[in-house]
């Protein structure tokens, strides 16, 4: 299970990519390879991170706590991803919640190998600051999104981003199976309204639906309602 970072091919997708051979190896040295079951949390939403999490298998969502007691998906983090790296770096506590959406294998990383990094290594610290930036930008979209998209389009585009990411498996379903309160938590709305307008695709013919999995029947159809046709 054990992989050095120097010879990972999951660095290649995140900041860690812009180290030399030696400050791999000395991360390598330093971090420890975790399996994360579904469910299960890897921070909770105000904790104090001590390092950064490298996914190299799963997904994890990333979440906020509304004042409502509800939760809103973010982001989905997938293979490559590194989780943690704003709070470790500003020294704050986490802003948001991880969990696994299914089993996943991580690299948990020290934040001294990644500060020590940080101020030496400036193509470091540039990647980092690049892949912050692209966070940034996945936050704003998601703010237009809910602000000015009907939760009928924002499912729609919700099942898109789903296939498009995660793709689909042997059978045509879509390949990371998320229960309906995610789905509401990722578009923003009541799991009851995300259950009808799935309903309401299904009857259609937009979707087909085999227990809690999901296949796209209709994609243009979908691509559609997304832009307000």
């Amino acid at each position: 299970m054990e992989s050095r970072c120097e010879n990972c091919i999951v660095r290649q997708f995140n900041s860690l990519r812009a180290m030399s051979k030696e400050e791999l190896k000395k991360v390598s040295d330093s971090k420890v390879t975790k399996t994360i079951k579904k469910g299960e949390p890897l921070f909770q939403e105000g904790e104090k991170l001590n390092g950064v999490f490298c996914v190299r298998n799963g997904v994890s969502k990333l979440s906020k706590l509304s004042a409502n007691g509800k939760d809103q998906i973010v982001k989905l983090a997938s293979k490559g991803e590194v989780i943690g790296q704003r709070s470790v770096i500003a020294e704050e506590s986490t802003n948001l919640s991880a969990v696994a959406v299914n089993d996943m294998e991580v690299c948990f990383i020290p934040k001294e190998s990644i500060n020590h990094t940080l101020q030496k290594n400036p193509n470091f610290t540039l990647e980092v600051l690049r892949h912050m930036a692209h966070d940034l930008k996945e936050a704003d979209d998601v703010i237009v999104n809910i602000s000015q998209k009907t939760v009928k389009q924002r499912i729609a585009e919700a099942f898109l981003y789903l296939k498009n990411n995660f793709g689909e498996d042997k059978d045509g379903f879509l390949a990371l199976t998320l229960s309906r309160e995610d789905i509401s938590n990722v578009v923003g709305t009541a799991t009851e309204s995300a259950i009808r307008i799935i309903s309401e695709f299904k009857k259609k013919g937009y979707l087909h639906t085999s227990g809690k999995k999901i296949a796209i029947k209709d994609e243009r159809k979908l691509k559609e309602i997304v832009e307000g046709f």
